[in-house]
């Protein structure tokens, strides 16, 4: 034989509203899932040319590089206090094959995205012949230019990270 324990106690209008205010809850937590998965596929799609302008760059494949950015864009890289600014275009144009290998990789990244306008916020780590050599936060303005992201600034600084 089963037993069933019941206990009916009055519901004061304290109680009341805090049931509310979690069903509230949960249906904007619902509404704004679809909202989140776009958020998700707007930030992939921002960070594409972040992804395949690195990938060009540890290729030394200035073309692929290019495609990414807007040529008279900016990149200001601080380098021991101190500004070093330069187009993006000849930024590229600074990137030829070496002896050793390149890879940037980034951390988490913060994505902001208004219409056509993003901004990506993230840590990074650069690595020659695959140890690193520095590290910092990269920051990217893009734009959408014919429904495509463009890198249009960079910003970076860079420290020492250790081995």
């Amino acid at each position: 034989m089963r037993h069933v324990l019941s206990c009916s106690i009055p519901a004061s209008p304290a109680l009341h509203r805090l049931r509310l205010s979690l069903l509230a809850g949960v249906v904007l937590a619902i509404g704004a899932a679809p909202a989140m998965a776009a958020d998700k596929a707007g930030d992939a799609a921002v960070l594409a040319p972040v992804h395949a302008f690195f990938d060009g760059m540890a290729r030394y494949d200035q073309a692929a590089m290019r495609a990414q950015v807007l040529p008279d864009g900016t990149a200001t890289l601080m380098r021991h206090g101190k500004p070093v600014q330069l187009t993006l275009g000849a930024f590229v144009d600074h990137v030829k094959p070496g002896k050793e290998r390149i890879e940037e990789r980034i951390g988490t990244p913060q994505v902001l995205i208004d219409h056509e306008l993003a901004v990506v916020w993230a840590p990074y780590s650069f690595l020659l012949d695959g140890k690193p050599h520095h590290c910092g936060t990269d920051v990217f303005n893009l734009v959408q230019v014919d429904g495509q992201w463009r890198i249009a600034a960079i910003a970076d600084n860079s420290r020492d990270c250790g081995a």
